[in-house]
């Protein structure tokens, strides 16, 4: 039989913060113990609050842990009746299931602010906390010393992993189609960039924000100088040296013009399995062994071979992988084309980001901390060519640590335009406006589905107000 609680209402206030679900009711054979209860108790899969019932409905609450139970919080959960089995298996700090207000899974927030610029005269953050850093260090010290050799695994031990090798050709695939796509759709889409900055914008015509910091940007008093882009503006080239054994002698300085330089995701896909001709990679048989930080057996080093001297540059392939001149290889396509070309484009993008970050995962990849340069393979290069901040104490060397995703293929945020024939952007309403990256941007001005992802850093639901409506906004 079912009885409603009947208690004083002085204990409860409909005013405090609180929640409850459904009638508080509760059998009678349960009301013994309700002068040890908590302040929310749930009988046979429902709420009651000790006082008084209260109406359906679950309610946001924050509330403290009451006086009276410090006693049964000294004795241990051990200790409670039979009655409080659901509060003893959560604990009294988790909150039920019933009243999780977190976001739900796949649920994006309304906006996002874009990550913030990391200051050129310092250093990069290291992706890996360091004290981690440190711990794998000395782990390494501590094998060294009782000479037992540092456990590795494919592709670390410099054998290819072949689980990855399927994953480095779709890759090197998406790779292809995406600079063929963007060449197509840079012939419909008008692209501009800055002749004294990095700022690029897609539209019909350059924004008015002023927020050039080019060499003569005072004297234009921030505006920007706007010149026809192209596909090195959209999709930022990152260049790495091309090594026949990653494991083998490093770059030198004097010896830096004796290597190749192709897309750092080209040479990732190389590493991981991928056979390309006029690149050929050491295919290792035995593992190498490591003692500490000292290899101590690597199968010798092997003379690199020169194929591309023997292939034809007019059937090669290797142009395909490169952005340099893509647009003038590939023709405008028609029309009513554009619309799937861009939807191609769009999924070849989000496929060469999602196939990176599972290559760089196992594959190594190293990046400068205080410039832009990445090198793909166990250890970073000795080519003084690092000129950003006190690179005098570094003797122009990089300072390497572990590369990033967005270091590897940079995203290169621009202003979303939601009209790209209208009126130009303006500084006043700059805090209105949403950013994406360029890819996205120009797939999406094409008749391209954006992703999820992207629309809280766009700000698609903010109405943006007229001039002089933005002070009276909050």
């Amino acid at each position: 039989m079912l009885q409603t609680l009947h208690t004083p209402s002085s204990l409860w206030n409909p005013s405090q913060r609180g929640a409850c679900l459904e009638i508080m009711e509760c059998k009678t054979a349960q009301l013994s113990s309700l002068s040890q209860c908590p302040l929310y108790l749930k009988f046979e899969k429902k709420w009651v609050q000790k006082g008084r019932a209260i109406v359906s409905g679950t309610f946001p609450y924050a509330c403290h842990r009451p006086r009276e139970f410090s006693a049964v919080k000294k004795r241990g959960f051990n200790h409670r009746p039979r009655e409080f089995s659901a509060v003893k298996k959560r604990g009294f700090n988790h909150r039920p299931k019933e009243f999780s207000a977190g976001k739900k899974q796949g649920v994006y927030p309304q906006n996002v602010d874009l990550p913030a610029e990391l200051p050129k005269k310092e250093k990069k953050p290291y992706p890996i906390p360091f004290e981690e850093i440190k711990r794998a260090a000395r782990k390494d010290k501590k094998l060294a010393e009782r000479g037992i050799e540092k456990p590795l695994e494919p592709p670390k031990n410099g054998l290819v992993a072949p689980d990855l090798i399927p994953v480095a050709h779709e890759v090197l695939d998406a790779w292809k189609l995406l600079i063929k796509g963007l060449a197509q759709l840079l012939h419909v889409i008008p692209v501009y960039g800055c002749s004294e900055c990095s700022e690029v914008h897609v539209a019909h015509s350059g924004h008015c924000i002023k927020e050039c910091r080019g060499p003569t940007g005072r004297a234009r008093r921030g505006m920007h100088s706007w010149v026809k882009g192209s596909i090195n503006d959209i999709l930022v080239p990152i260049e790495s040296y091309h090594l026949y054994d990653p494991f083998g002698r490093r770059v030198r300085h004097e010896t830096r013009f004796d290597y190749d330089r192709i897309p750092a995701v080209v040479e990732l896909c190389i590493q991981a399995g991928v056979d390309i001709p006029e690149y050929p990679s050491r295919r290792r048989t035995e593992p190498i062994r490591v003692l500490g930080k000292k290899v101590i057996y690597r199968g010798g080093y092997v003379e690199e071979p020169k194929p591309w001297r023997t292939v034809d540059p007019s059937s090669s392939s290797i142009v395909d992988f490169d952005t340099f001149g893509a647009c003038g290889r590939y023709p405008p396509p028609p029309l009513e084309d554009v619309p799937r070309i861009a939807q191609e484009t769009m999924n070849a993008y989000e496929f060469v980001q999602w196939g990176v970050t599972k290559l760089m995962r196992k594959y190594t990849v190293k990046a400068c901390g205080y410039c832009s340069e990445v090198h793909v393979g166990p250890w970073g290069h000795n080519a003084k060519l690092c000129g950003a901040f006190k690179h005098q104490w570094r003797d122009g060397k990089h300072g390497w640590q572990d590369a990033t995703v967005a270091e590897v293929l940079p995203p290169n945020y621009v202003w979303h335009v939601r009209d790209p024939k209208g009126p130009p952007l303006r500084s006043a309403l700059m805090r209105f406006y949403g950013k994406a990256p360029a890819v996205v941007e120009v797939c999406m001005q094409a008749g391209a589905r954006i992703p999820d992802r992207y629309k809280p850093m766009m700000r698609l639901d903010i109405i943006i107000p007229d001039d002089d409506e933005a002070e009276l906004v909050a």
